[in-house]
């Protein structure tokens, strides 16, 4: 198993609406039954505005081919267009899970 974590650092006050949109994909994925998304807001962070957003899979070919698949569709292109205005930065984290 492994865990992917996509962490946002968003644009002063831009938190809430890149929430809005993980929201929308977790709902997306939900839907094609693809890993159950969490998404997470900073307390205290490394920055403020974090945003984070992390599921888990079983492998990595299972994660590329969920992600192949959610690029090619109009509604997850939707959910996310305009994200990159919304950002500051951002980086992926995976971690293979060990119990």
């Amino acid at each position: 198993m492994f865990l992917i974590r996509d962490i946002m650092y968003c644009q002063p006050g831009k938190a809430r609406p890149m929430v809005e949109k993980f929201k929308a994909l977790a709902r997306l994925t939900d839907k094609l039954g693809f890993a159950r998304m969490r998404v997470m807001t900073d307390v205290s962070a490394e920055r403020y505005w974090t945003v984070v957003a992390e599921f888990e899979v079983a492998s990595l070919e299972e994660y590329t081919q969920q992600t192949r698949k959610s690029m090619e569709l109009p509604e997850f292109q939707a959910a996310m267009a305009g994200y990159h205005d919304l950002i500051a930065s951002g980086r992926r984290e995976i971690y293979q899970l060990e119990s």
